[in-house]
């Protein structure tokens, strides 16, 4: 813990280290993180194009993964350009200011990516279940305010605090903050006060993310149920459309997690090897998303191969 001073003290500016220990390598690491950011902003680009053009993709299910490519797009490039100056140009200092936007970013964003896989599962369950009344269910104003709610306000809602629990904080002499981007707990770990409401305000913020998974698990229960009751054809059929979002889920669950928990309680594990983690559910899931949907949709698929024939 820094020493504190003696009145309410804000740094101007952080340092973000980029990856603790692997300095010298910083310039080849980005080679990599370049590649998957360009990757990420083709392939989501692609997917709100295709949709946008396609006019059998004008559904529910399509607007949402549009939802989710914007939301993609915005969580990858609030943190790689910043990045690739650490690693490529050696720009390590961020504004305070500067630092805690990109902290909302990253977190509020984040949350939004559990919203939308949150609907999405919601969306499946209607085309399966009740595939009679996906339309009379699935209404225009239904889809507005879902999206409104649950994947805009309430993240927004959530992580707006964080930004006054910081400033209200007194820091010490470091602002050296061990990691490529900003994120909460490496901004609050800086202070020299009981930072005790953070942490726990923190866990209660990421519990959300638990409860999301809890009613995803839920939906498929439902879903598979369904599913196991119809013809052998008709069930391969319902189980391929699934599958794009479960390996969509399992890319952005899975790293989010391995990090939370060693950020947590893996005080053993190597610095380099828990930014790496963190680094992939930030990277993974917007550079990924878009091949799985692409790959796996037909529409999309043969859209996009016609694209590139024309060309």
């Amino acid at each position: 813990m820094s020493t504190c001073n003696s009145s309410h003290f804000l740094p101007s500016t952080f340092a973000l280290v980029g990856i603790p220990g692997l300095e010298e390598l910083h310039c080849w690491i980005a080679i990599p993180f370049c590649s998957v950011y360009v990757i990420a902003l083709v392939g989501n680009c692609t997917i709100l194009v295709v949709v946008k053009v396609e006019q059998s993709l004008h559904f529910p299910m399509y607007y949402f993964l549009c939802i989710l490519s914007l939301v993609d797009l915005v969580l990858s490039s609030s943190t790689l350009p910043k990045m690739l100056s650490i690693f490529w140009l050696n720009i390590h200092e961020i504004d305070f200011s500067a630092c805690l936007l990109q902290m909302y970013i990253i977190h509020s964003f984040t949350g939004m990516e559990s919203g939308v896989l949150l609907v999405m599962s919601f969306d499946r369950y209607v085309a399966i279940c009740n595939p009679l009344r996906y339309e009379s269910i699935l209404t225009p104003p239904l889809i507005a305010k879902v999206v409104a709610f649950v994947i805009v306000i309430r993240p927004l809602c959530f992580v707006t605090p964080f930004v006054f629990l910081i400033r209200r904080l007194n820091f010490g002499v470091s602002n050296i903050i061990s990691h490529t981007y900003c994120e909460h707990m490496g901004i609050v770990k800086l202070a020299c006060v009981d930072i005790g409401v953070n942490v726990a305000y923190g866990l209660f913020v990421a519990s959300f993310m638990v409860w999301d998974l809890i009613l995803i698990s839920v939906s498929y229960s439902k879903i598979l149920k369904a599913v196991l009751r119809l013809p052998k054809e008709a069930r391969w059929k319902a189980f391929s459309t699934c599958s794009s979002h479960l390996c969509v889920i399992l890319i952005f669950v899975t790293p989010a997690f391995f990090s939370f928990l060693t950020h947590r309680f893996g005080h053993g594990i190597a610095p380099h090897v828990h930014i790496f983690l963190a680094n992939l559910y930030i990277l993974l899931p917007p550079m990924l998303n878009p091949i799985i949907y692409g790959v796996r949709t037909k529409q999309i698929r043969e859209r996009v191969l016609k694209t590139y024939h024309c060309m």
